[in-house]
């Protein structure tokens, strides 16, 4: 239920409060002090999302620097046993210049924005999130839009002002799903992003439609009416980022990842795939010139080389094994961190030249059911 307009005015003033006490707390000793990272971890708990805010060290190892709720309550996709409560990539998005965090509140359709001072997190507004369970986030500069996975699959846009978030009127367009609230996590639409141009925005669908929706981005913020749907290569199109002037796309159903040609018109074209041999290939992250992607039904992450014709080629199976249920990756600093649903862990490992992967430990205590994570 989206929460009336001055109750959201009210959490948000509050919360400031908790925020600037939190940030007075941690200032004598908990800034990252010329260390170079943070890493910010989603909770995704129903009583109360929060953000836990982490340091890199020097060795990669994170050291909890402080936490803060976002104001709204965390969500579980339906039947809610899997690891991944959110289904979706991208839940937790940090802008480019590193000042404005964005987190997505399942439970309670409304999205927060953080003002980002080094380690430490100050709460600028919370809104209506403009459709049911919203999932995941993208960011284009000032632009954002947020992918809203239950009933049709709604996207919605906003400004960022000031790291608050505005919304733009006329911004919402459905992809027509038939999903409920929450969503199954199957059938939930697994991403949004934006091309790297920035004039086209893109929504999986997973086993909805198995298609790669695109629609074109107007100058005023505002997306075509429709976009356009193209099915995917292998089925469950889930997860994706872009490499060598190519869409990279996760596929879950046949574990595989998959690349295109993204048309001016919207059109993908070319599809060039390779599967890593494990089971429920999701999501990806890209460092460097390797794909890492996280098999959530395996326990372990691969790694994937592009060519330069987009042919995907399979670098290591198994790059690296994790605790039950790995989701979302993030990197910061030459490394790589990968949440684990399931236990409710963050596996932390050094990425070595060649692509191979260090296991350099594990941060514990989080929540089962953790989702979203961004590193700066």
């Amino acid at each position: 239920m989206i929460r009336p307009a001055l109750a959201i005015l009210a959490t948000v003033s509050a919360l400031a409060l908790v925020g600037a006490q939190a940030a007075l707390a941690h200032d004598h000793g908990g800034r990252n002090q010329g260390r170079g990272g943070v890493v910010f971890v989603q909770t995704n708990e129903p009583s109360g999302n929060k953000i836990d805010v982490f340091d890199r060290g020097g060795d990669g190892r994170p050291s909890l620097a402080g936490t803060y709720p976002t104001g709204g309550l965390g969500g579980v996709a339906a039947p809610g046993t899997e690891s991944d409560h959110l289904a979706s990539q991208g839940s937790l998005a940090l802008t480019a210049d590193g000042r404005t965090l964005i987190a997505v509140n399942a439970g309670s359709d409304t999205v927060t924005s953080f003002r980002v001072h080094g380690d430490r997190l100050q709460l600028r507004s919370i809104v209506s999130s403009g459709g049911q369970f919203p999932a995941s986030v993208a960011v284009n500069d000032r632009l954002v839009y947020v992918l809203n996975s239950g009933g049709t699959g709604i996207v919605q846009g906003f400004w960022i002002r000031g790291s608050r978030l505005v919304p733009i009127a006329g911004s919402a367009r459905s992809l027509g799903l038939a999903n409920g609230d929450p969503p199954n996590f199957l059938t939930a639409p697994g991403q949004v992003g934006f091309t790297p141009d920035r004039h086209q925005l893109l929504v999986t669908t997973k086993a909805s439609t198995s298609s790669i929706d695109v629609f074109q981005v107007g100058h005023d913020g505002r997306l075509s009416a429709t976009p356009v749907v193209n099915p995917s290569a292998t089925p469950v199109p889930f997860a994706f980022t872009f490499g060598s002037g190519r869409l990279v796309d996760g596929e879950a159903g046949t574990s595989s990842v998959t690349t295109y040609i993204v048309g001016s018109g919207g059109t993908l074209s070319d599809p060039l795939s390779a599967s890593d041999g494990q089971a429920a290939l999701c999501w990806i992250l890209r460092i460097g010139n390797v794909y890492y992607v996280s098999n959530t039904g395996s326990n372990n992450l691969s790694s994937f080389t592009v060519d330069s014709s987009g042919q995907p080629t399979l670098l290591q199976a198994v790059a690296a094994t994790t605790n039950p249920g790995p989701i979302d990756l993030a990197t910061s600093g030459g490394y790589l961190y990968a949440e684990t649903g399931t236990n409710g862990t963050v596996d932390e490992f050094a990425v070595n030249s060649d692509g191979t992967l260090t296991p350099i430990g594990t941060v514990t205590g989080l929540p089962p059911g953790l989702e979203g994570i961004a590193a700066s």
